[in-house]
């Protein structure tokens, strides 16, 4: 069965450039290995960014040891559900992709809440 998005559509890309998710296939997939449920595509904000390293979690700086290019505002990321929940509470949210973000994100989201802070596209 393939992945579903959170509108029940298949589930989109996120990134190629840098290539997300939690097996570096540019999908927000999950298994029950990913605890930390990368579900979760938004667009980087700089707001974001600095509020992730706050957390213990620097997305900004490279880390070639795991391939990691480290992120700029405008990447496009997998975040993990509850990370990107918290950043909604703190008002840091950055833009969520729906047609990229995984189903199982709902479990530790509202649809409501993603659908808020949806990327606006012109």
């Amino acid at each position: 069965m393939s992945a579903k998005n959170v509108l029940g559509g298949p589930l989109a890309p996120c990134s190629l450039d840098p290539v997300t998710g939690f097996f570096r296939d540019g999908c927000c997939n999950t298994s029950s290995e990913d605890y930390g449920s990368h579900t979760i595509c938004a667009q980087m904000t700089d707001a974001f960014l600095a509020f992730s390293k706050s957390r213990g979690n620097d997305l900004s700086t490279p880390n070639p040891e795991y391939r990691f290019p480290g992120l700029k505002a405008g990447d496009r990321w997998c975040l993990c559900a509850a990370r990107w929940r918290e950043a909604a509470e703190a008002g840091l949210a950055p833009p969520v992709i729906l047609e990229s973000t995984h189903e199982r994100a709902l479990e530790v989201v509202a649809l409501a809440d993603l659908e808020y802070h949806a990327l606006q596209t012109a």
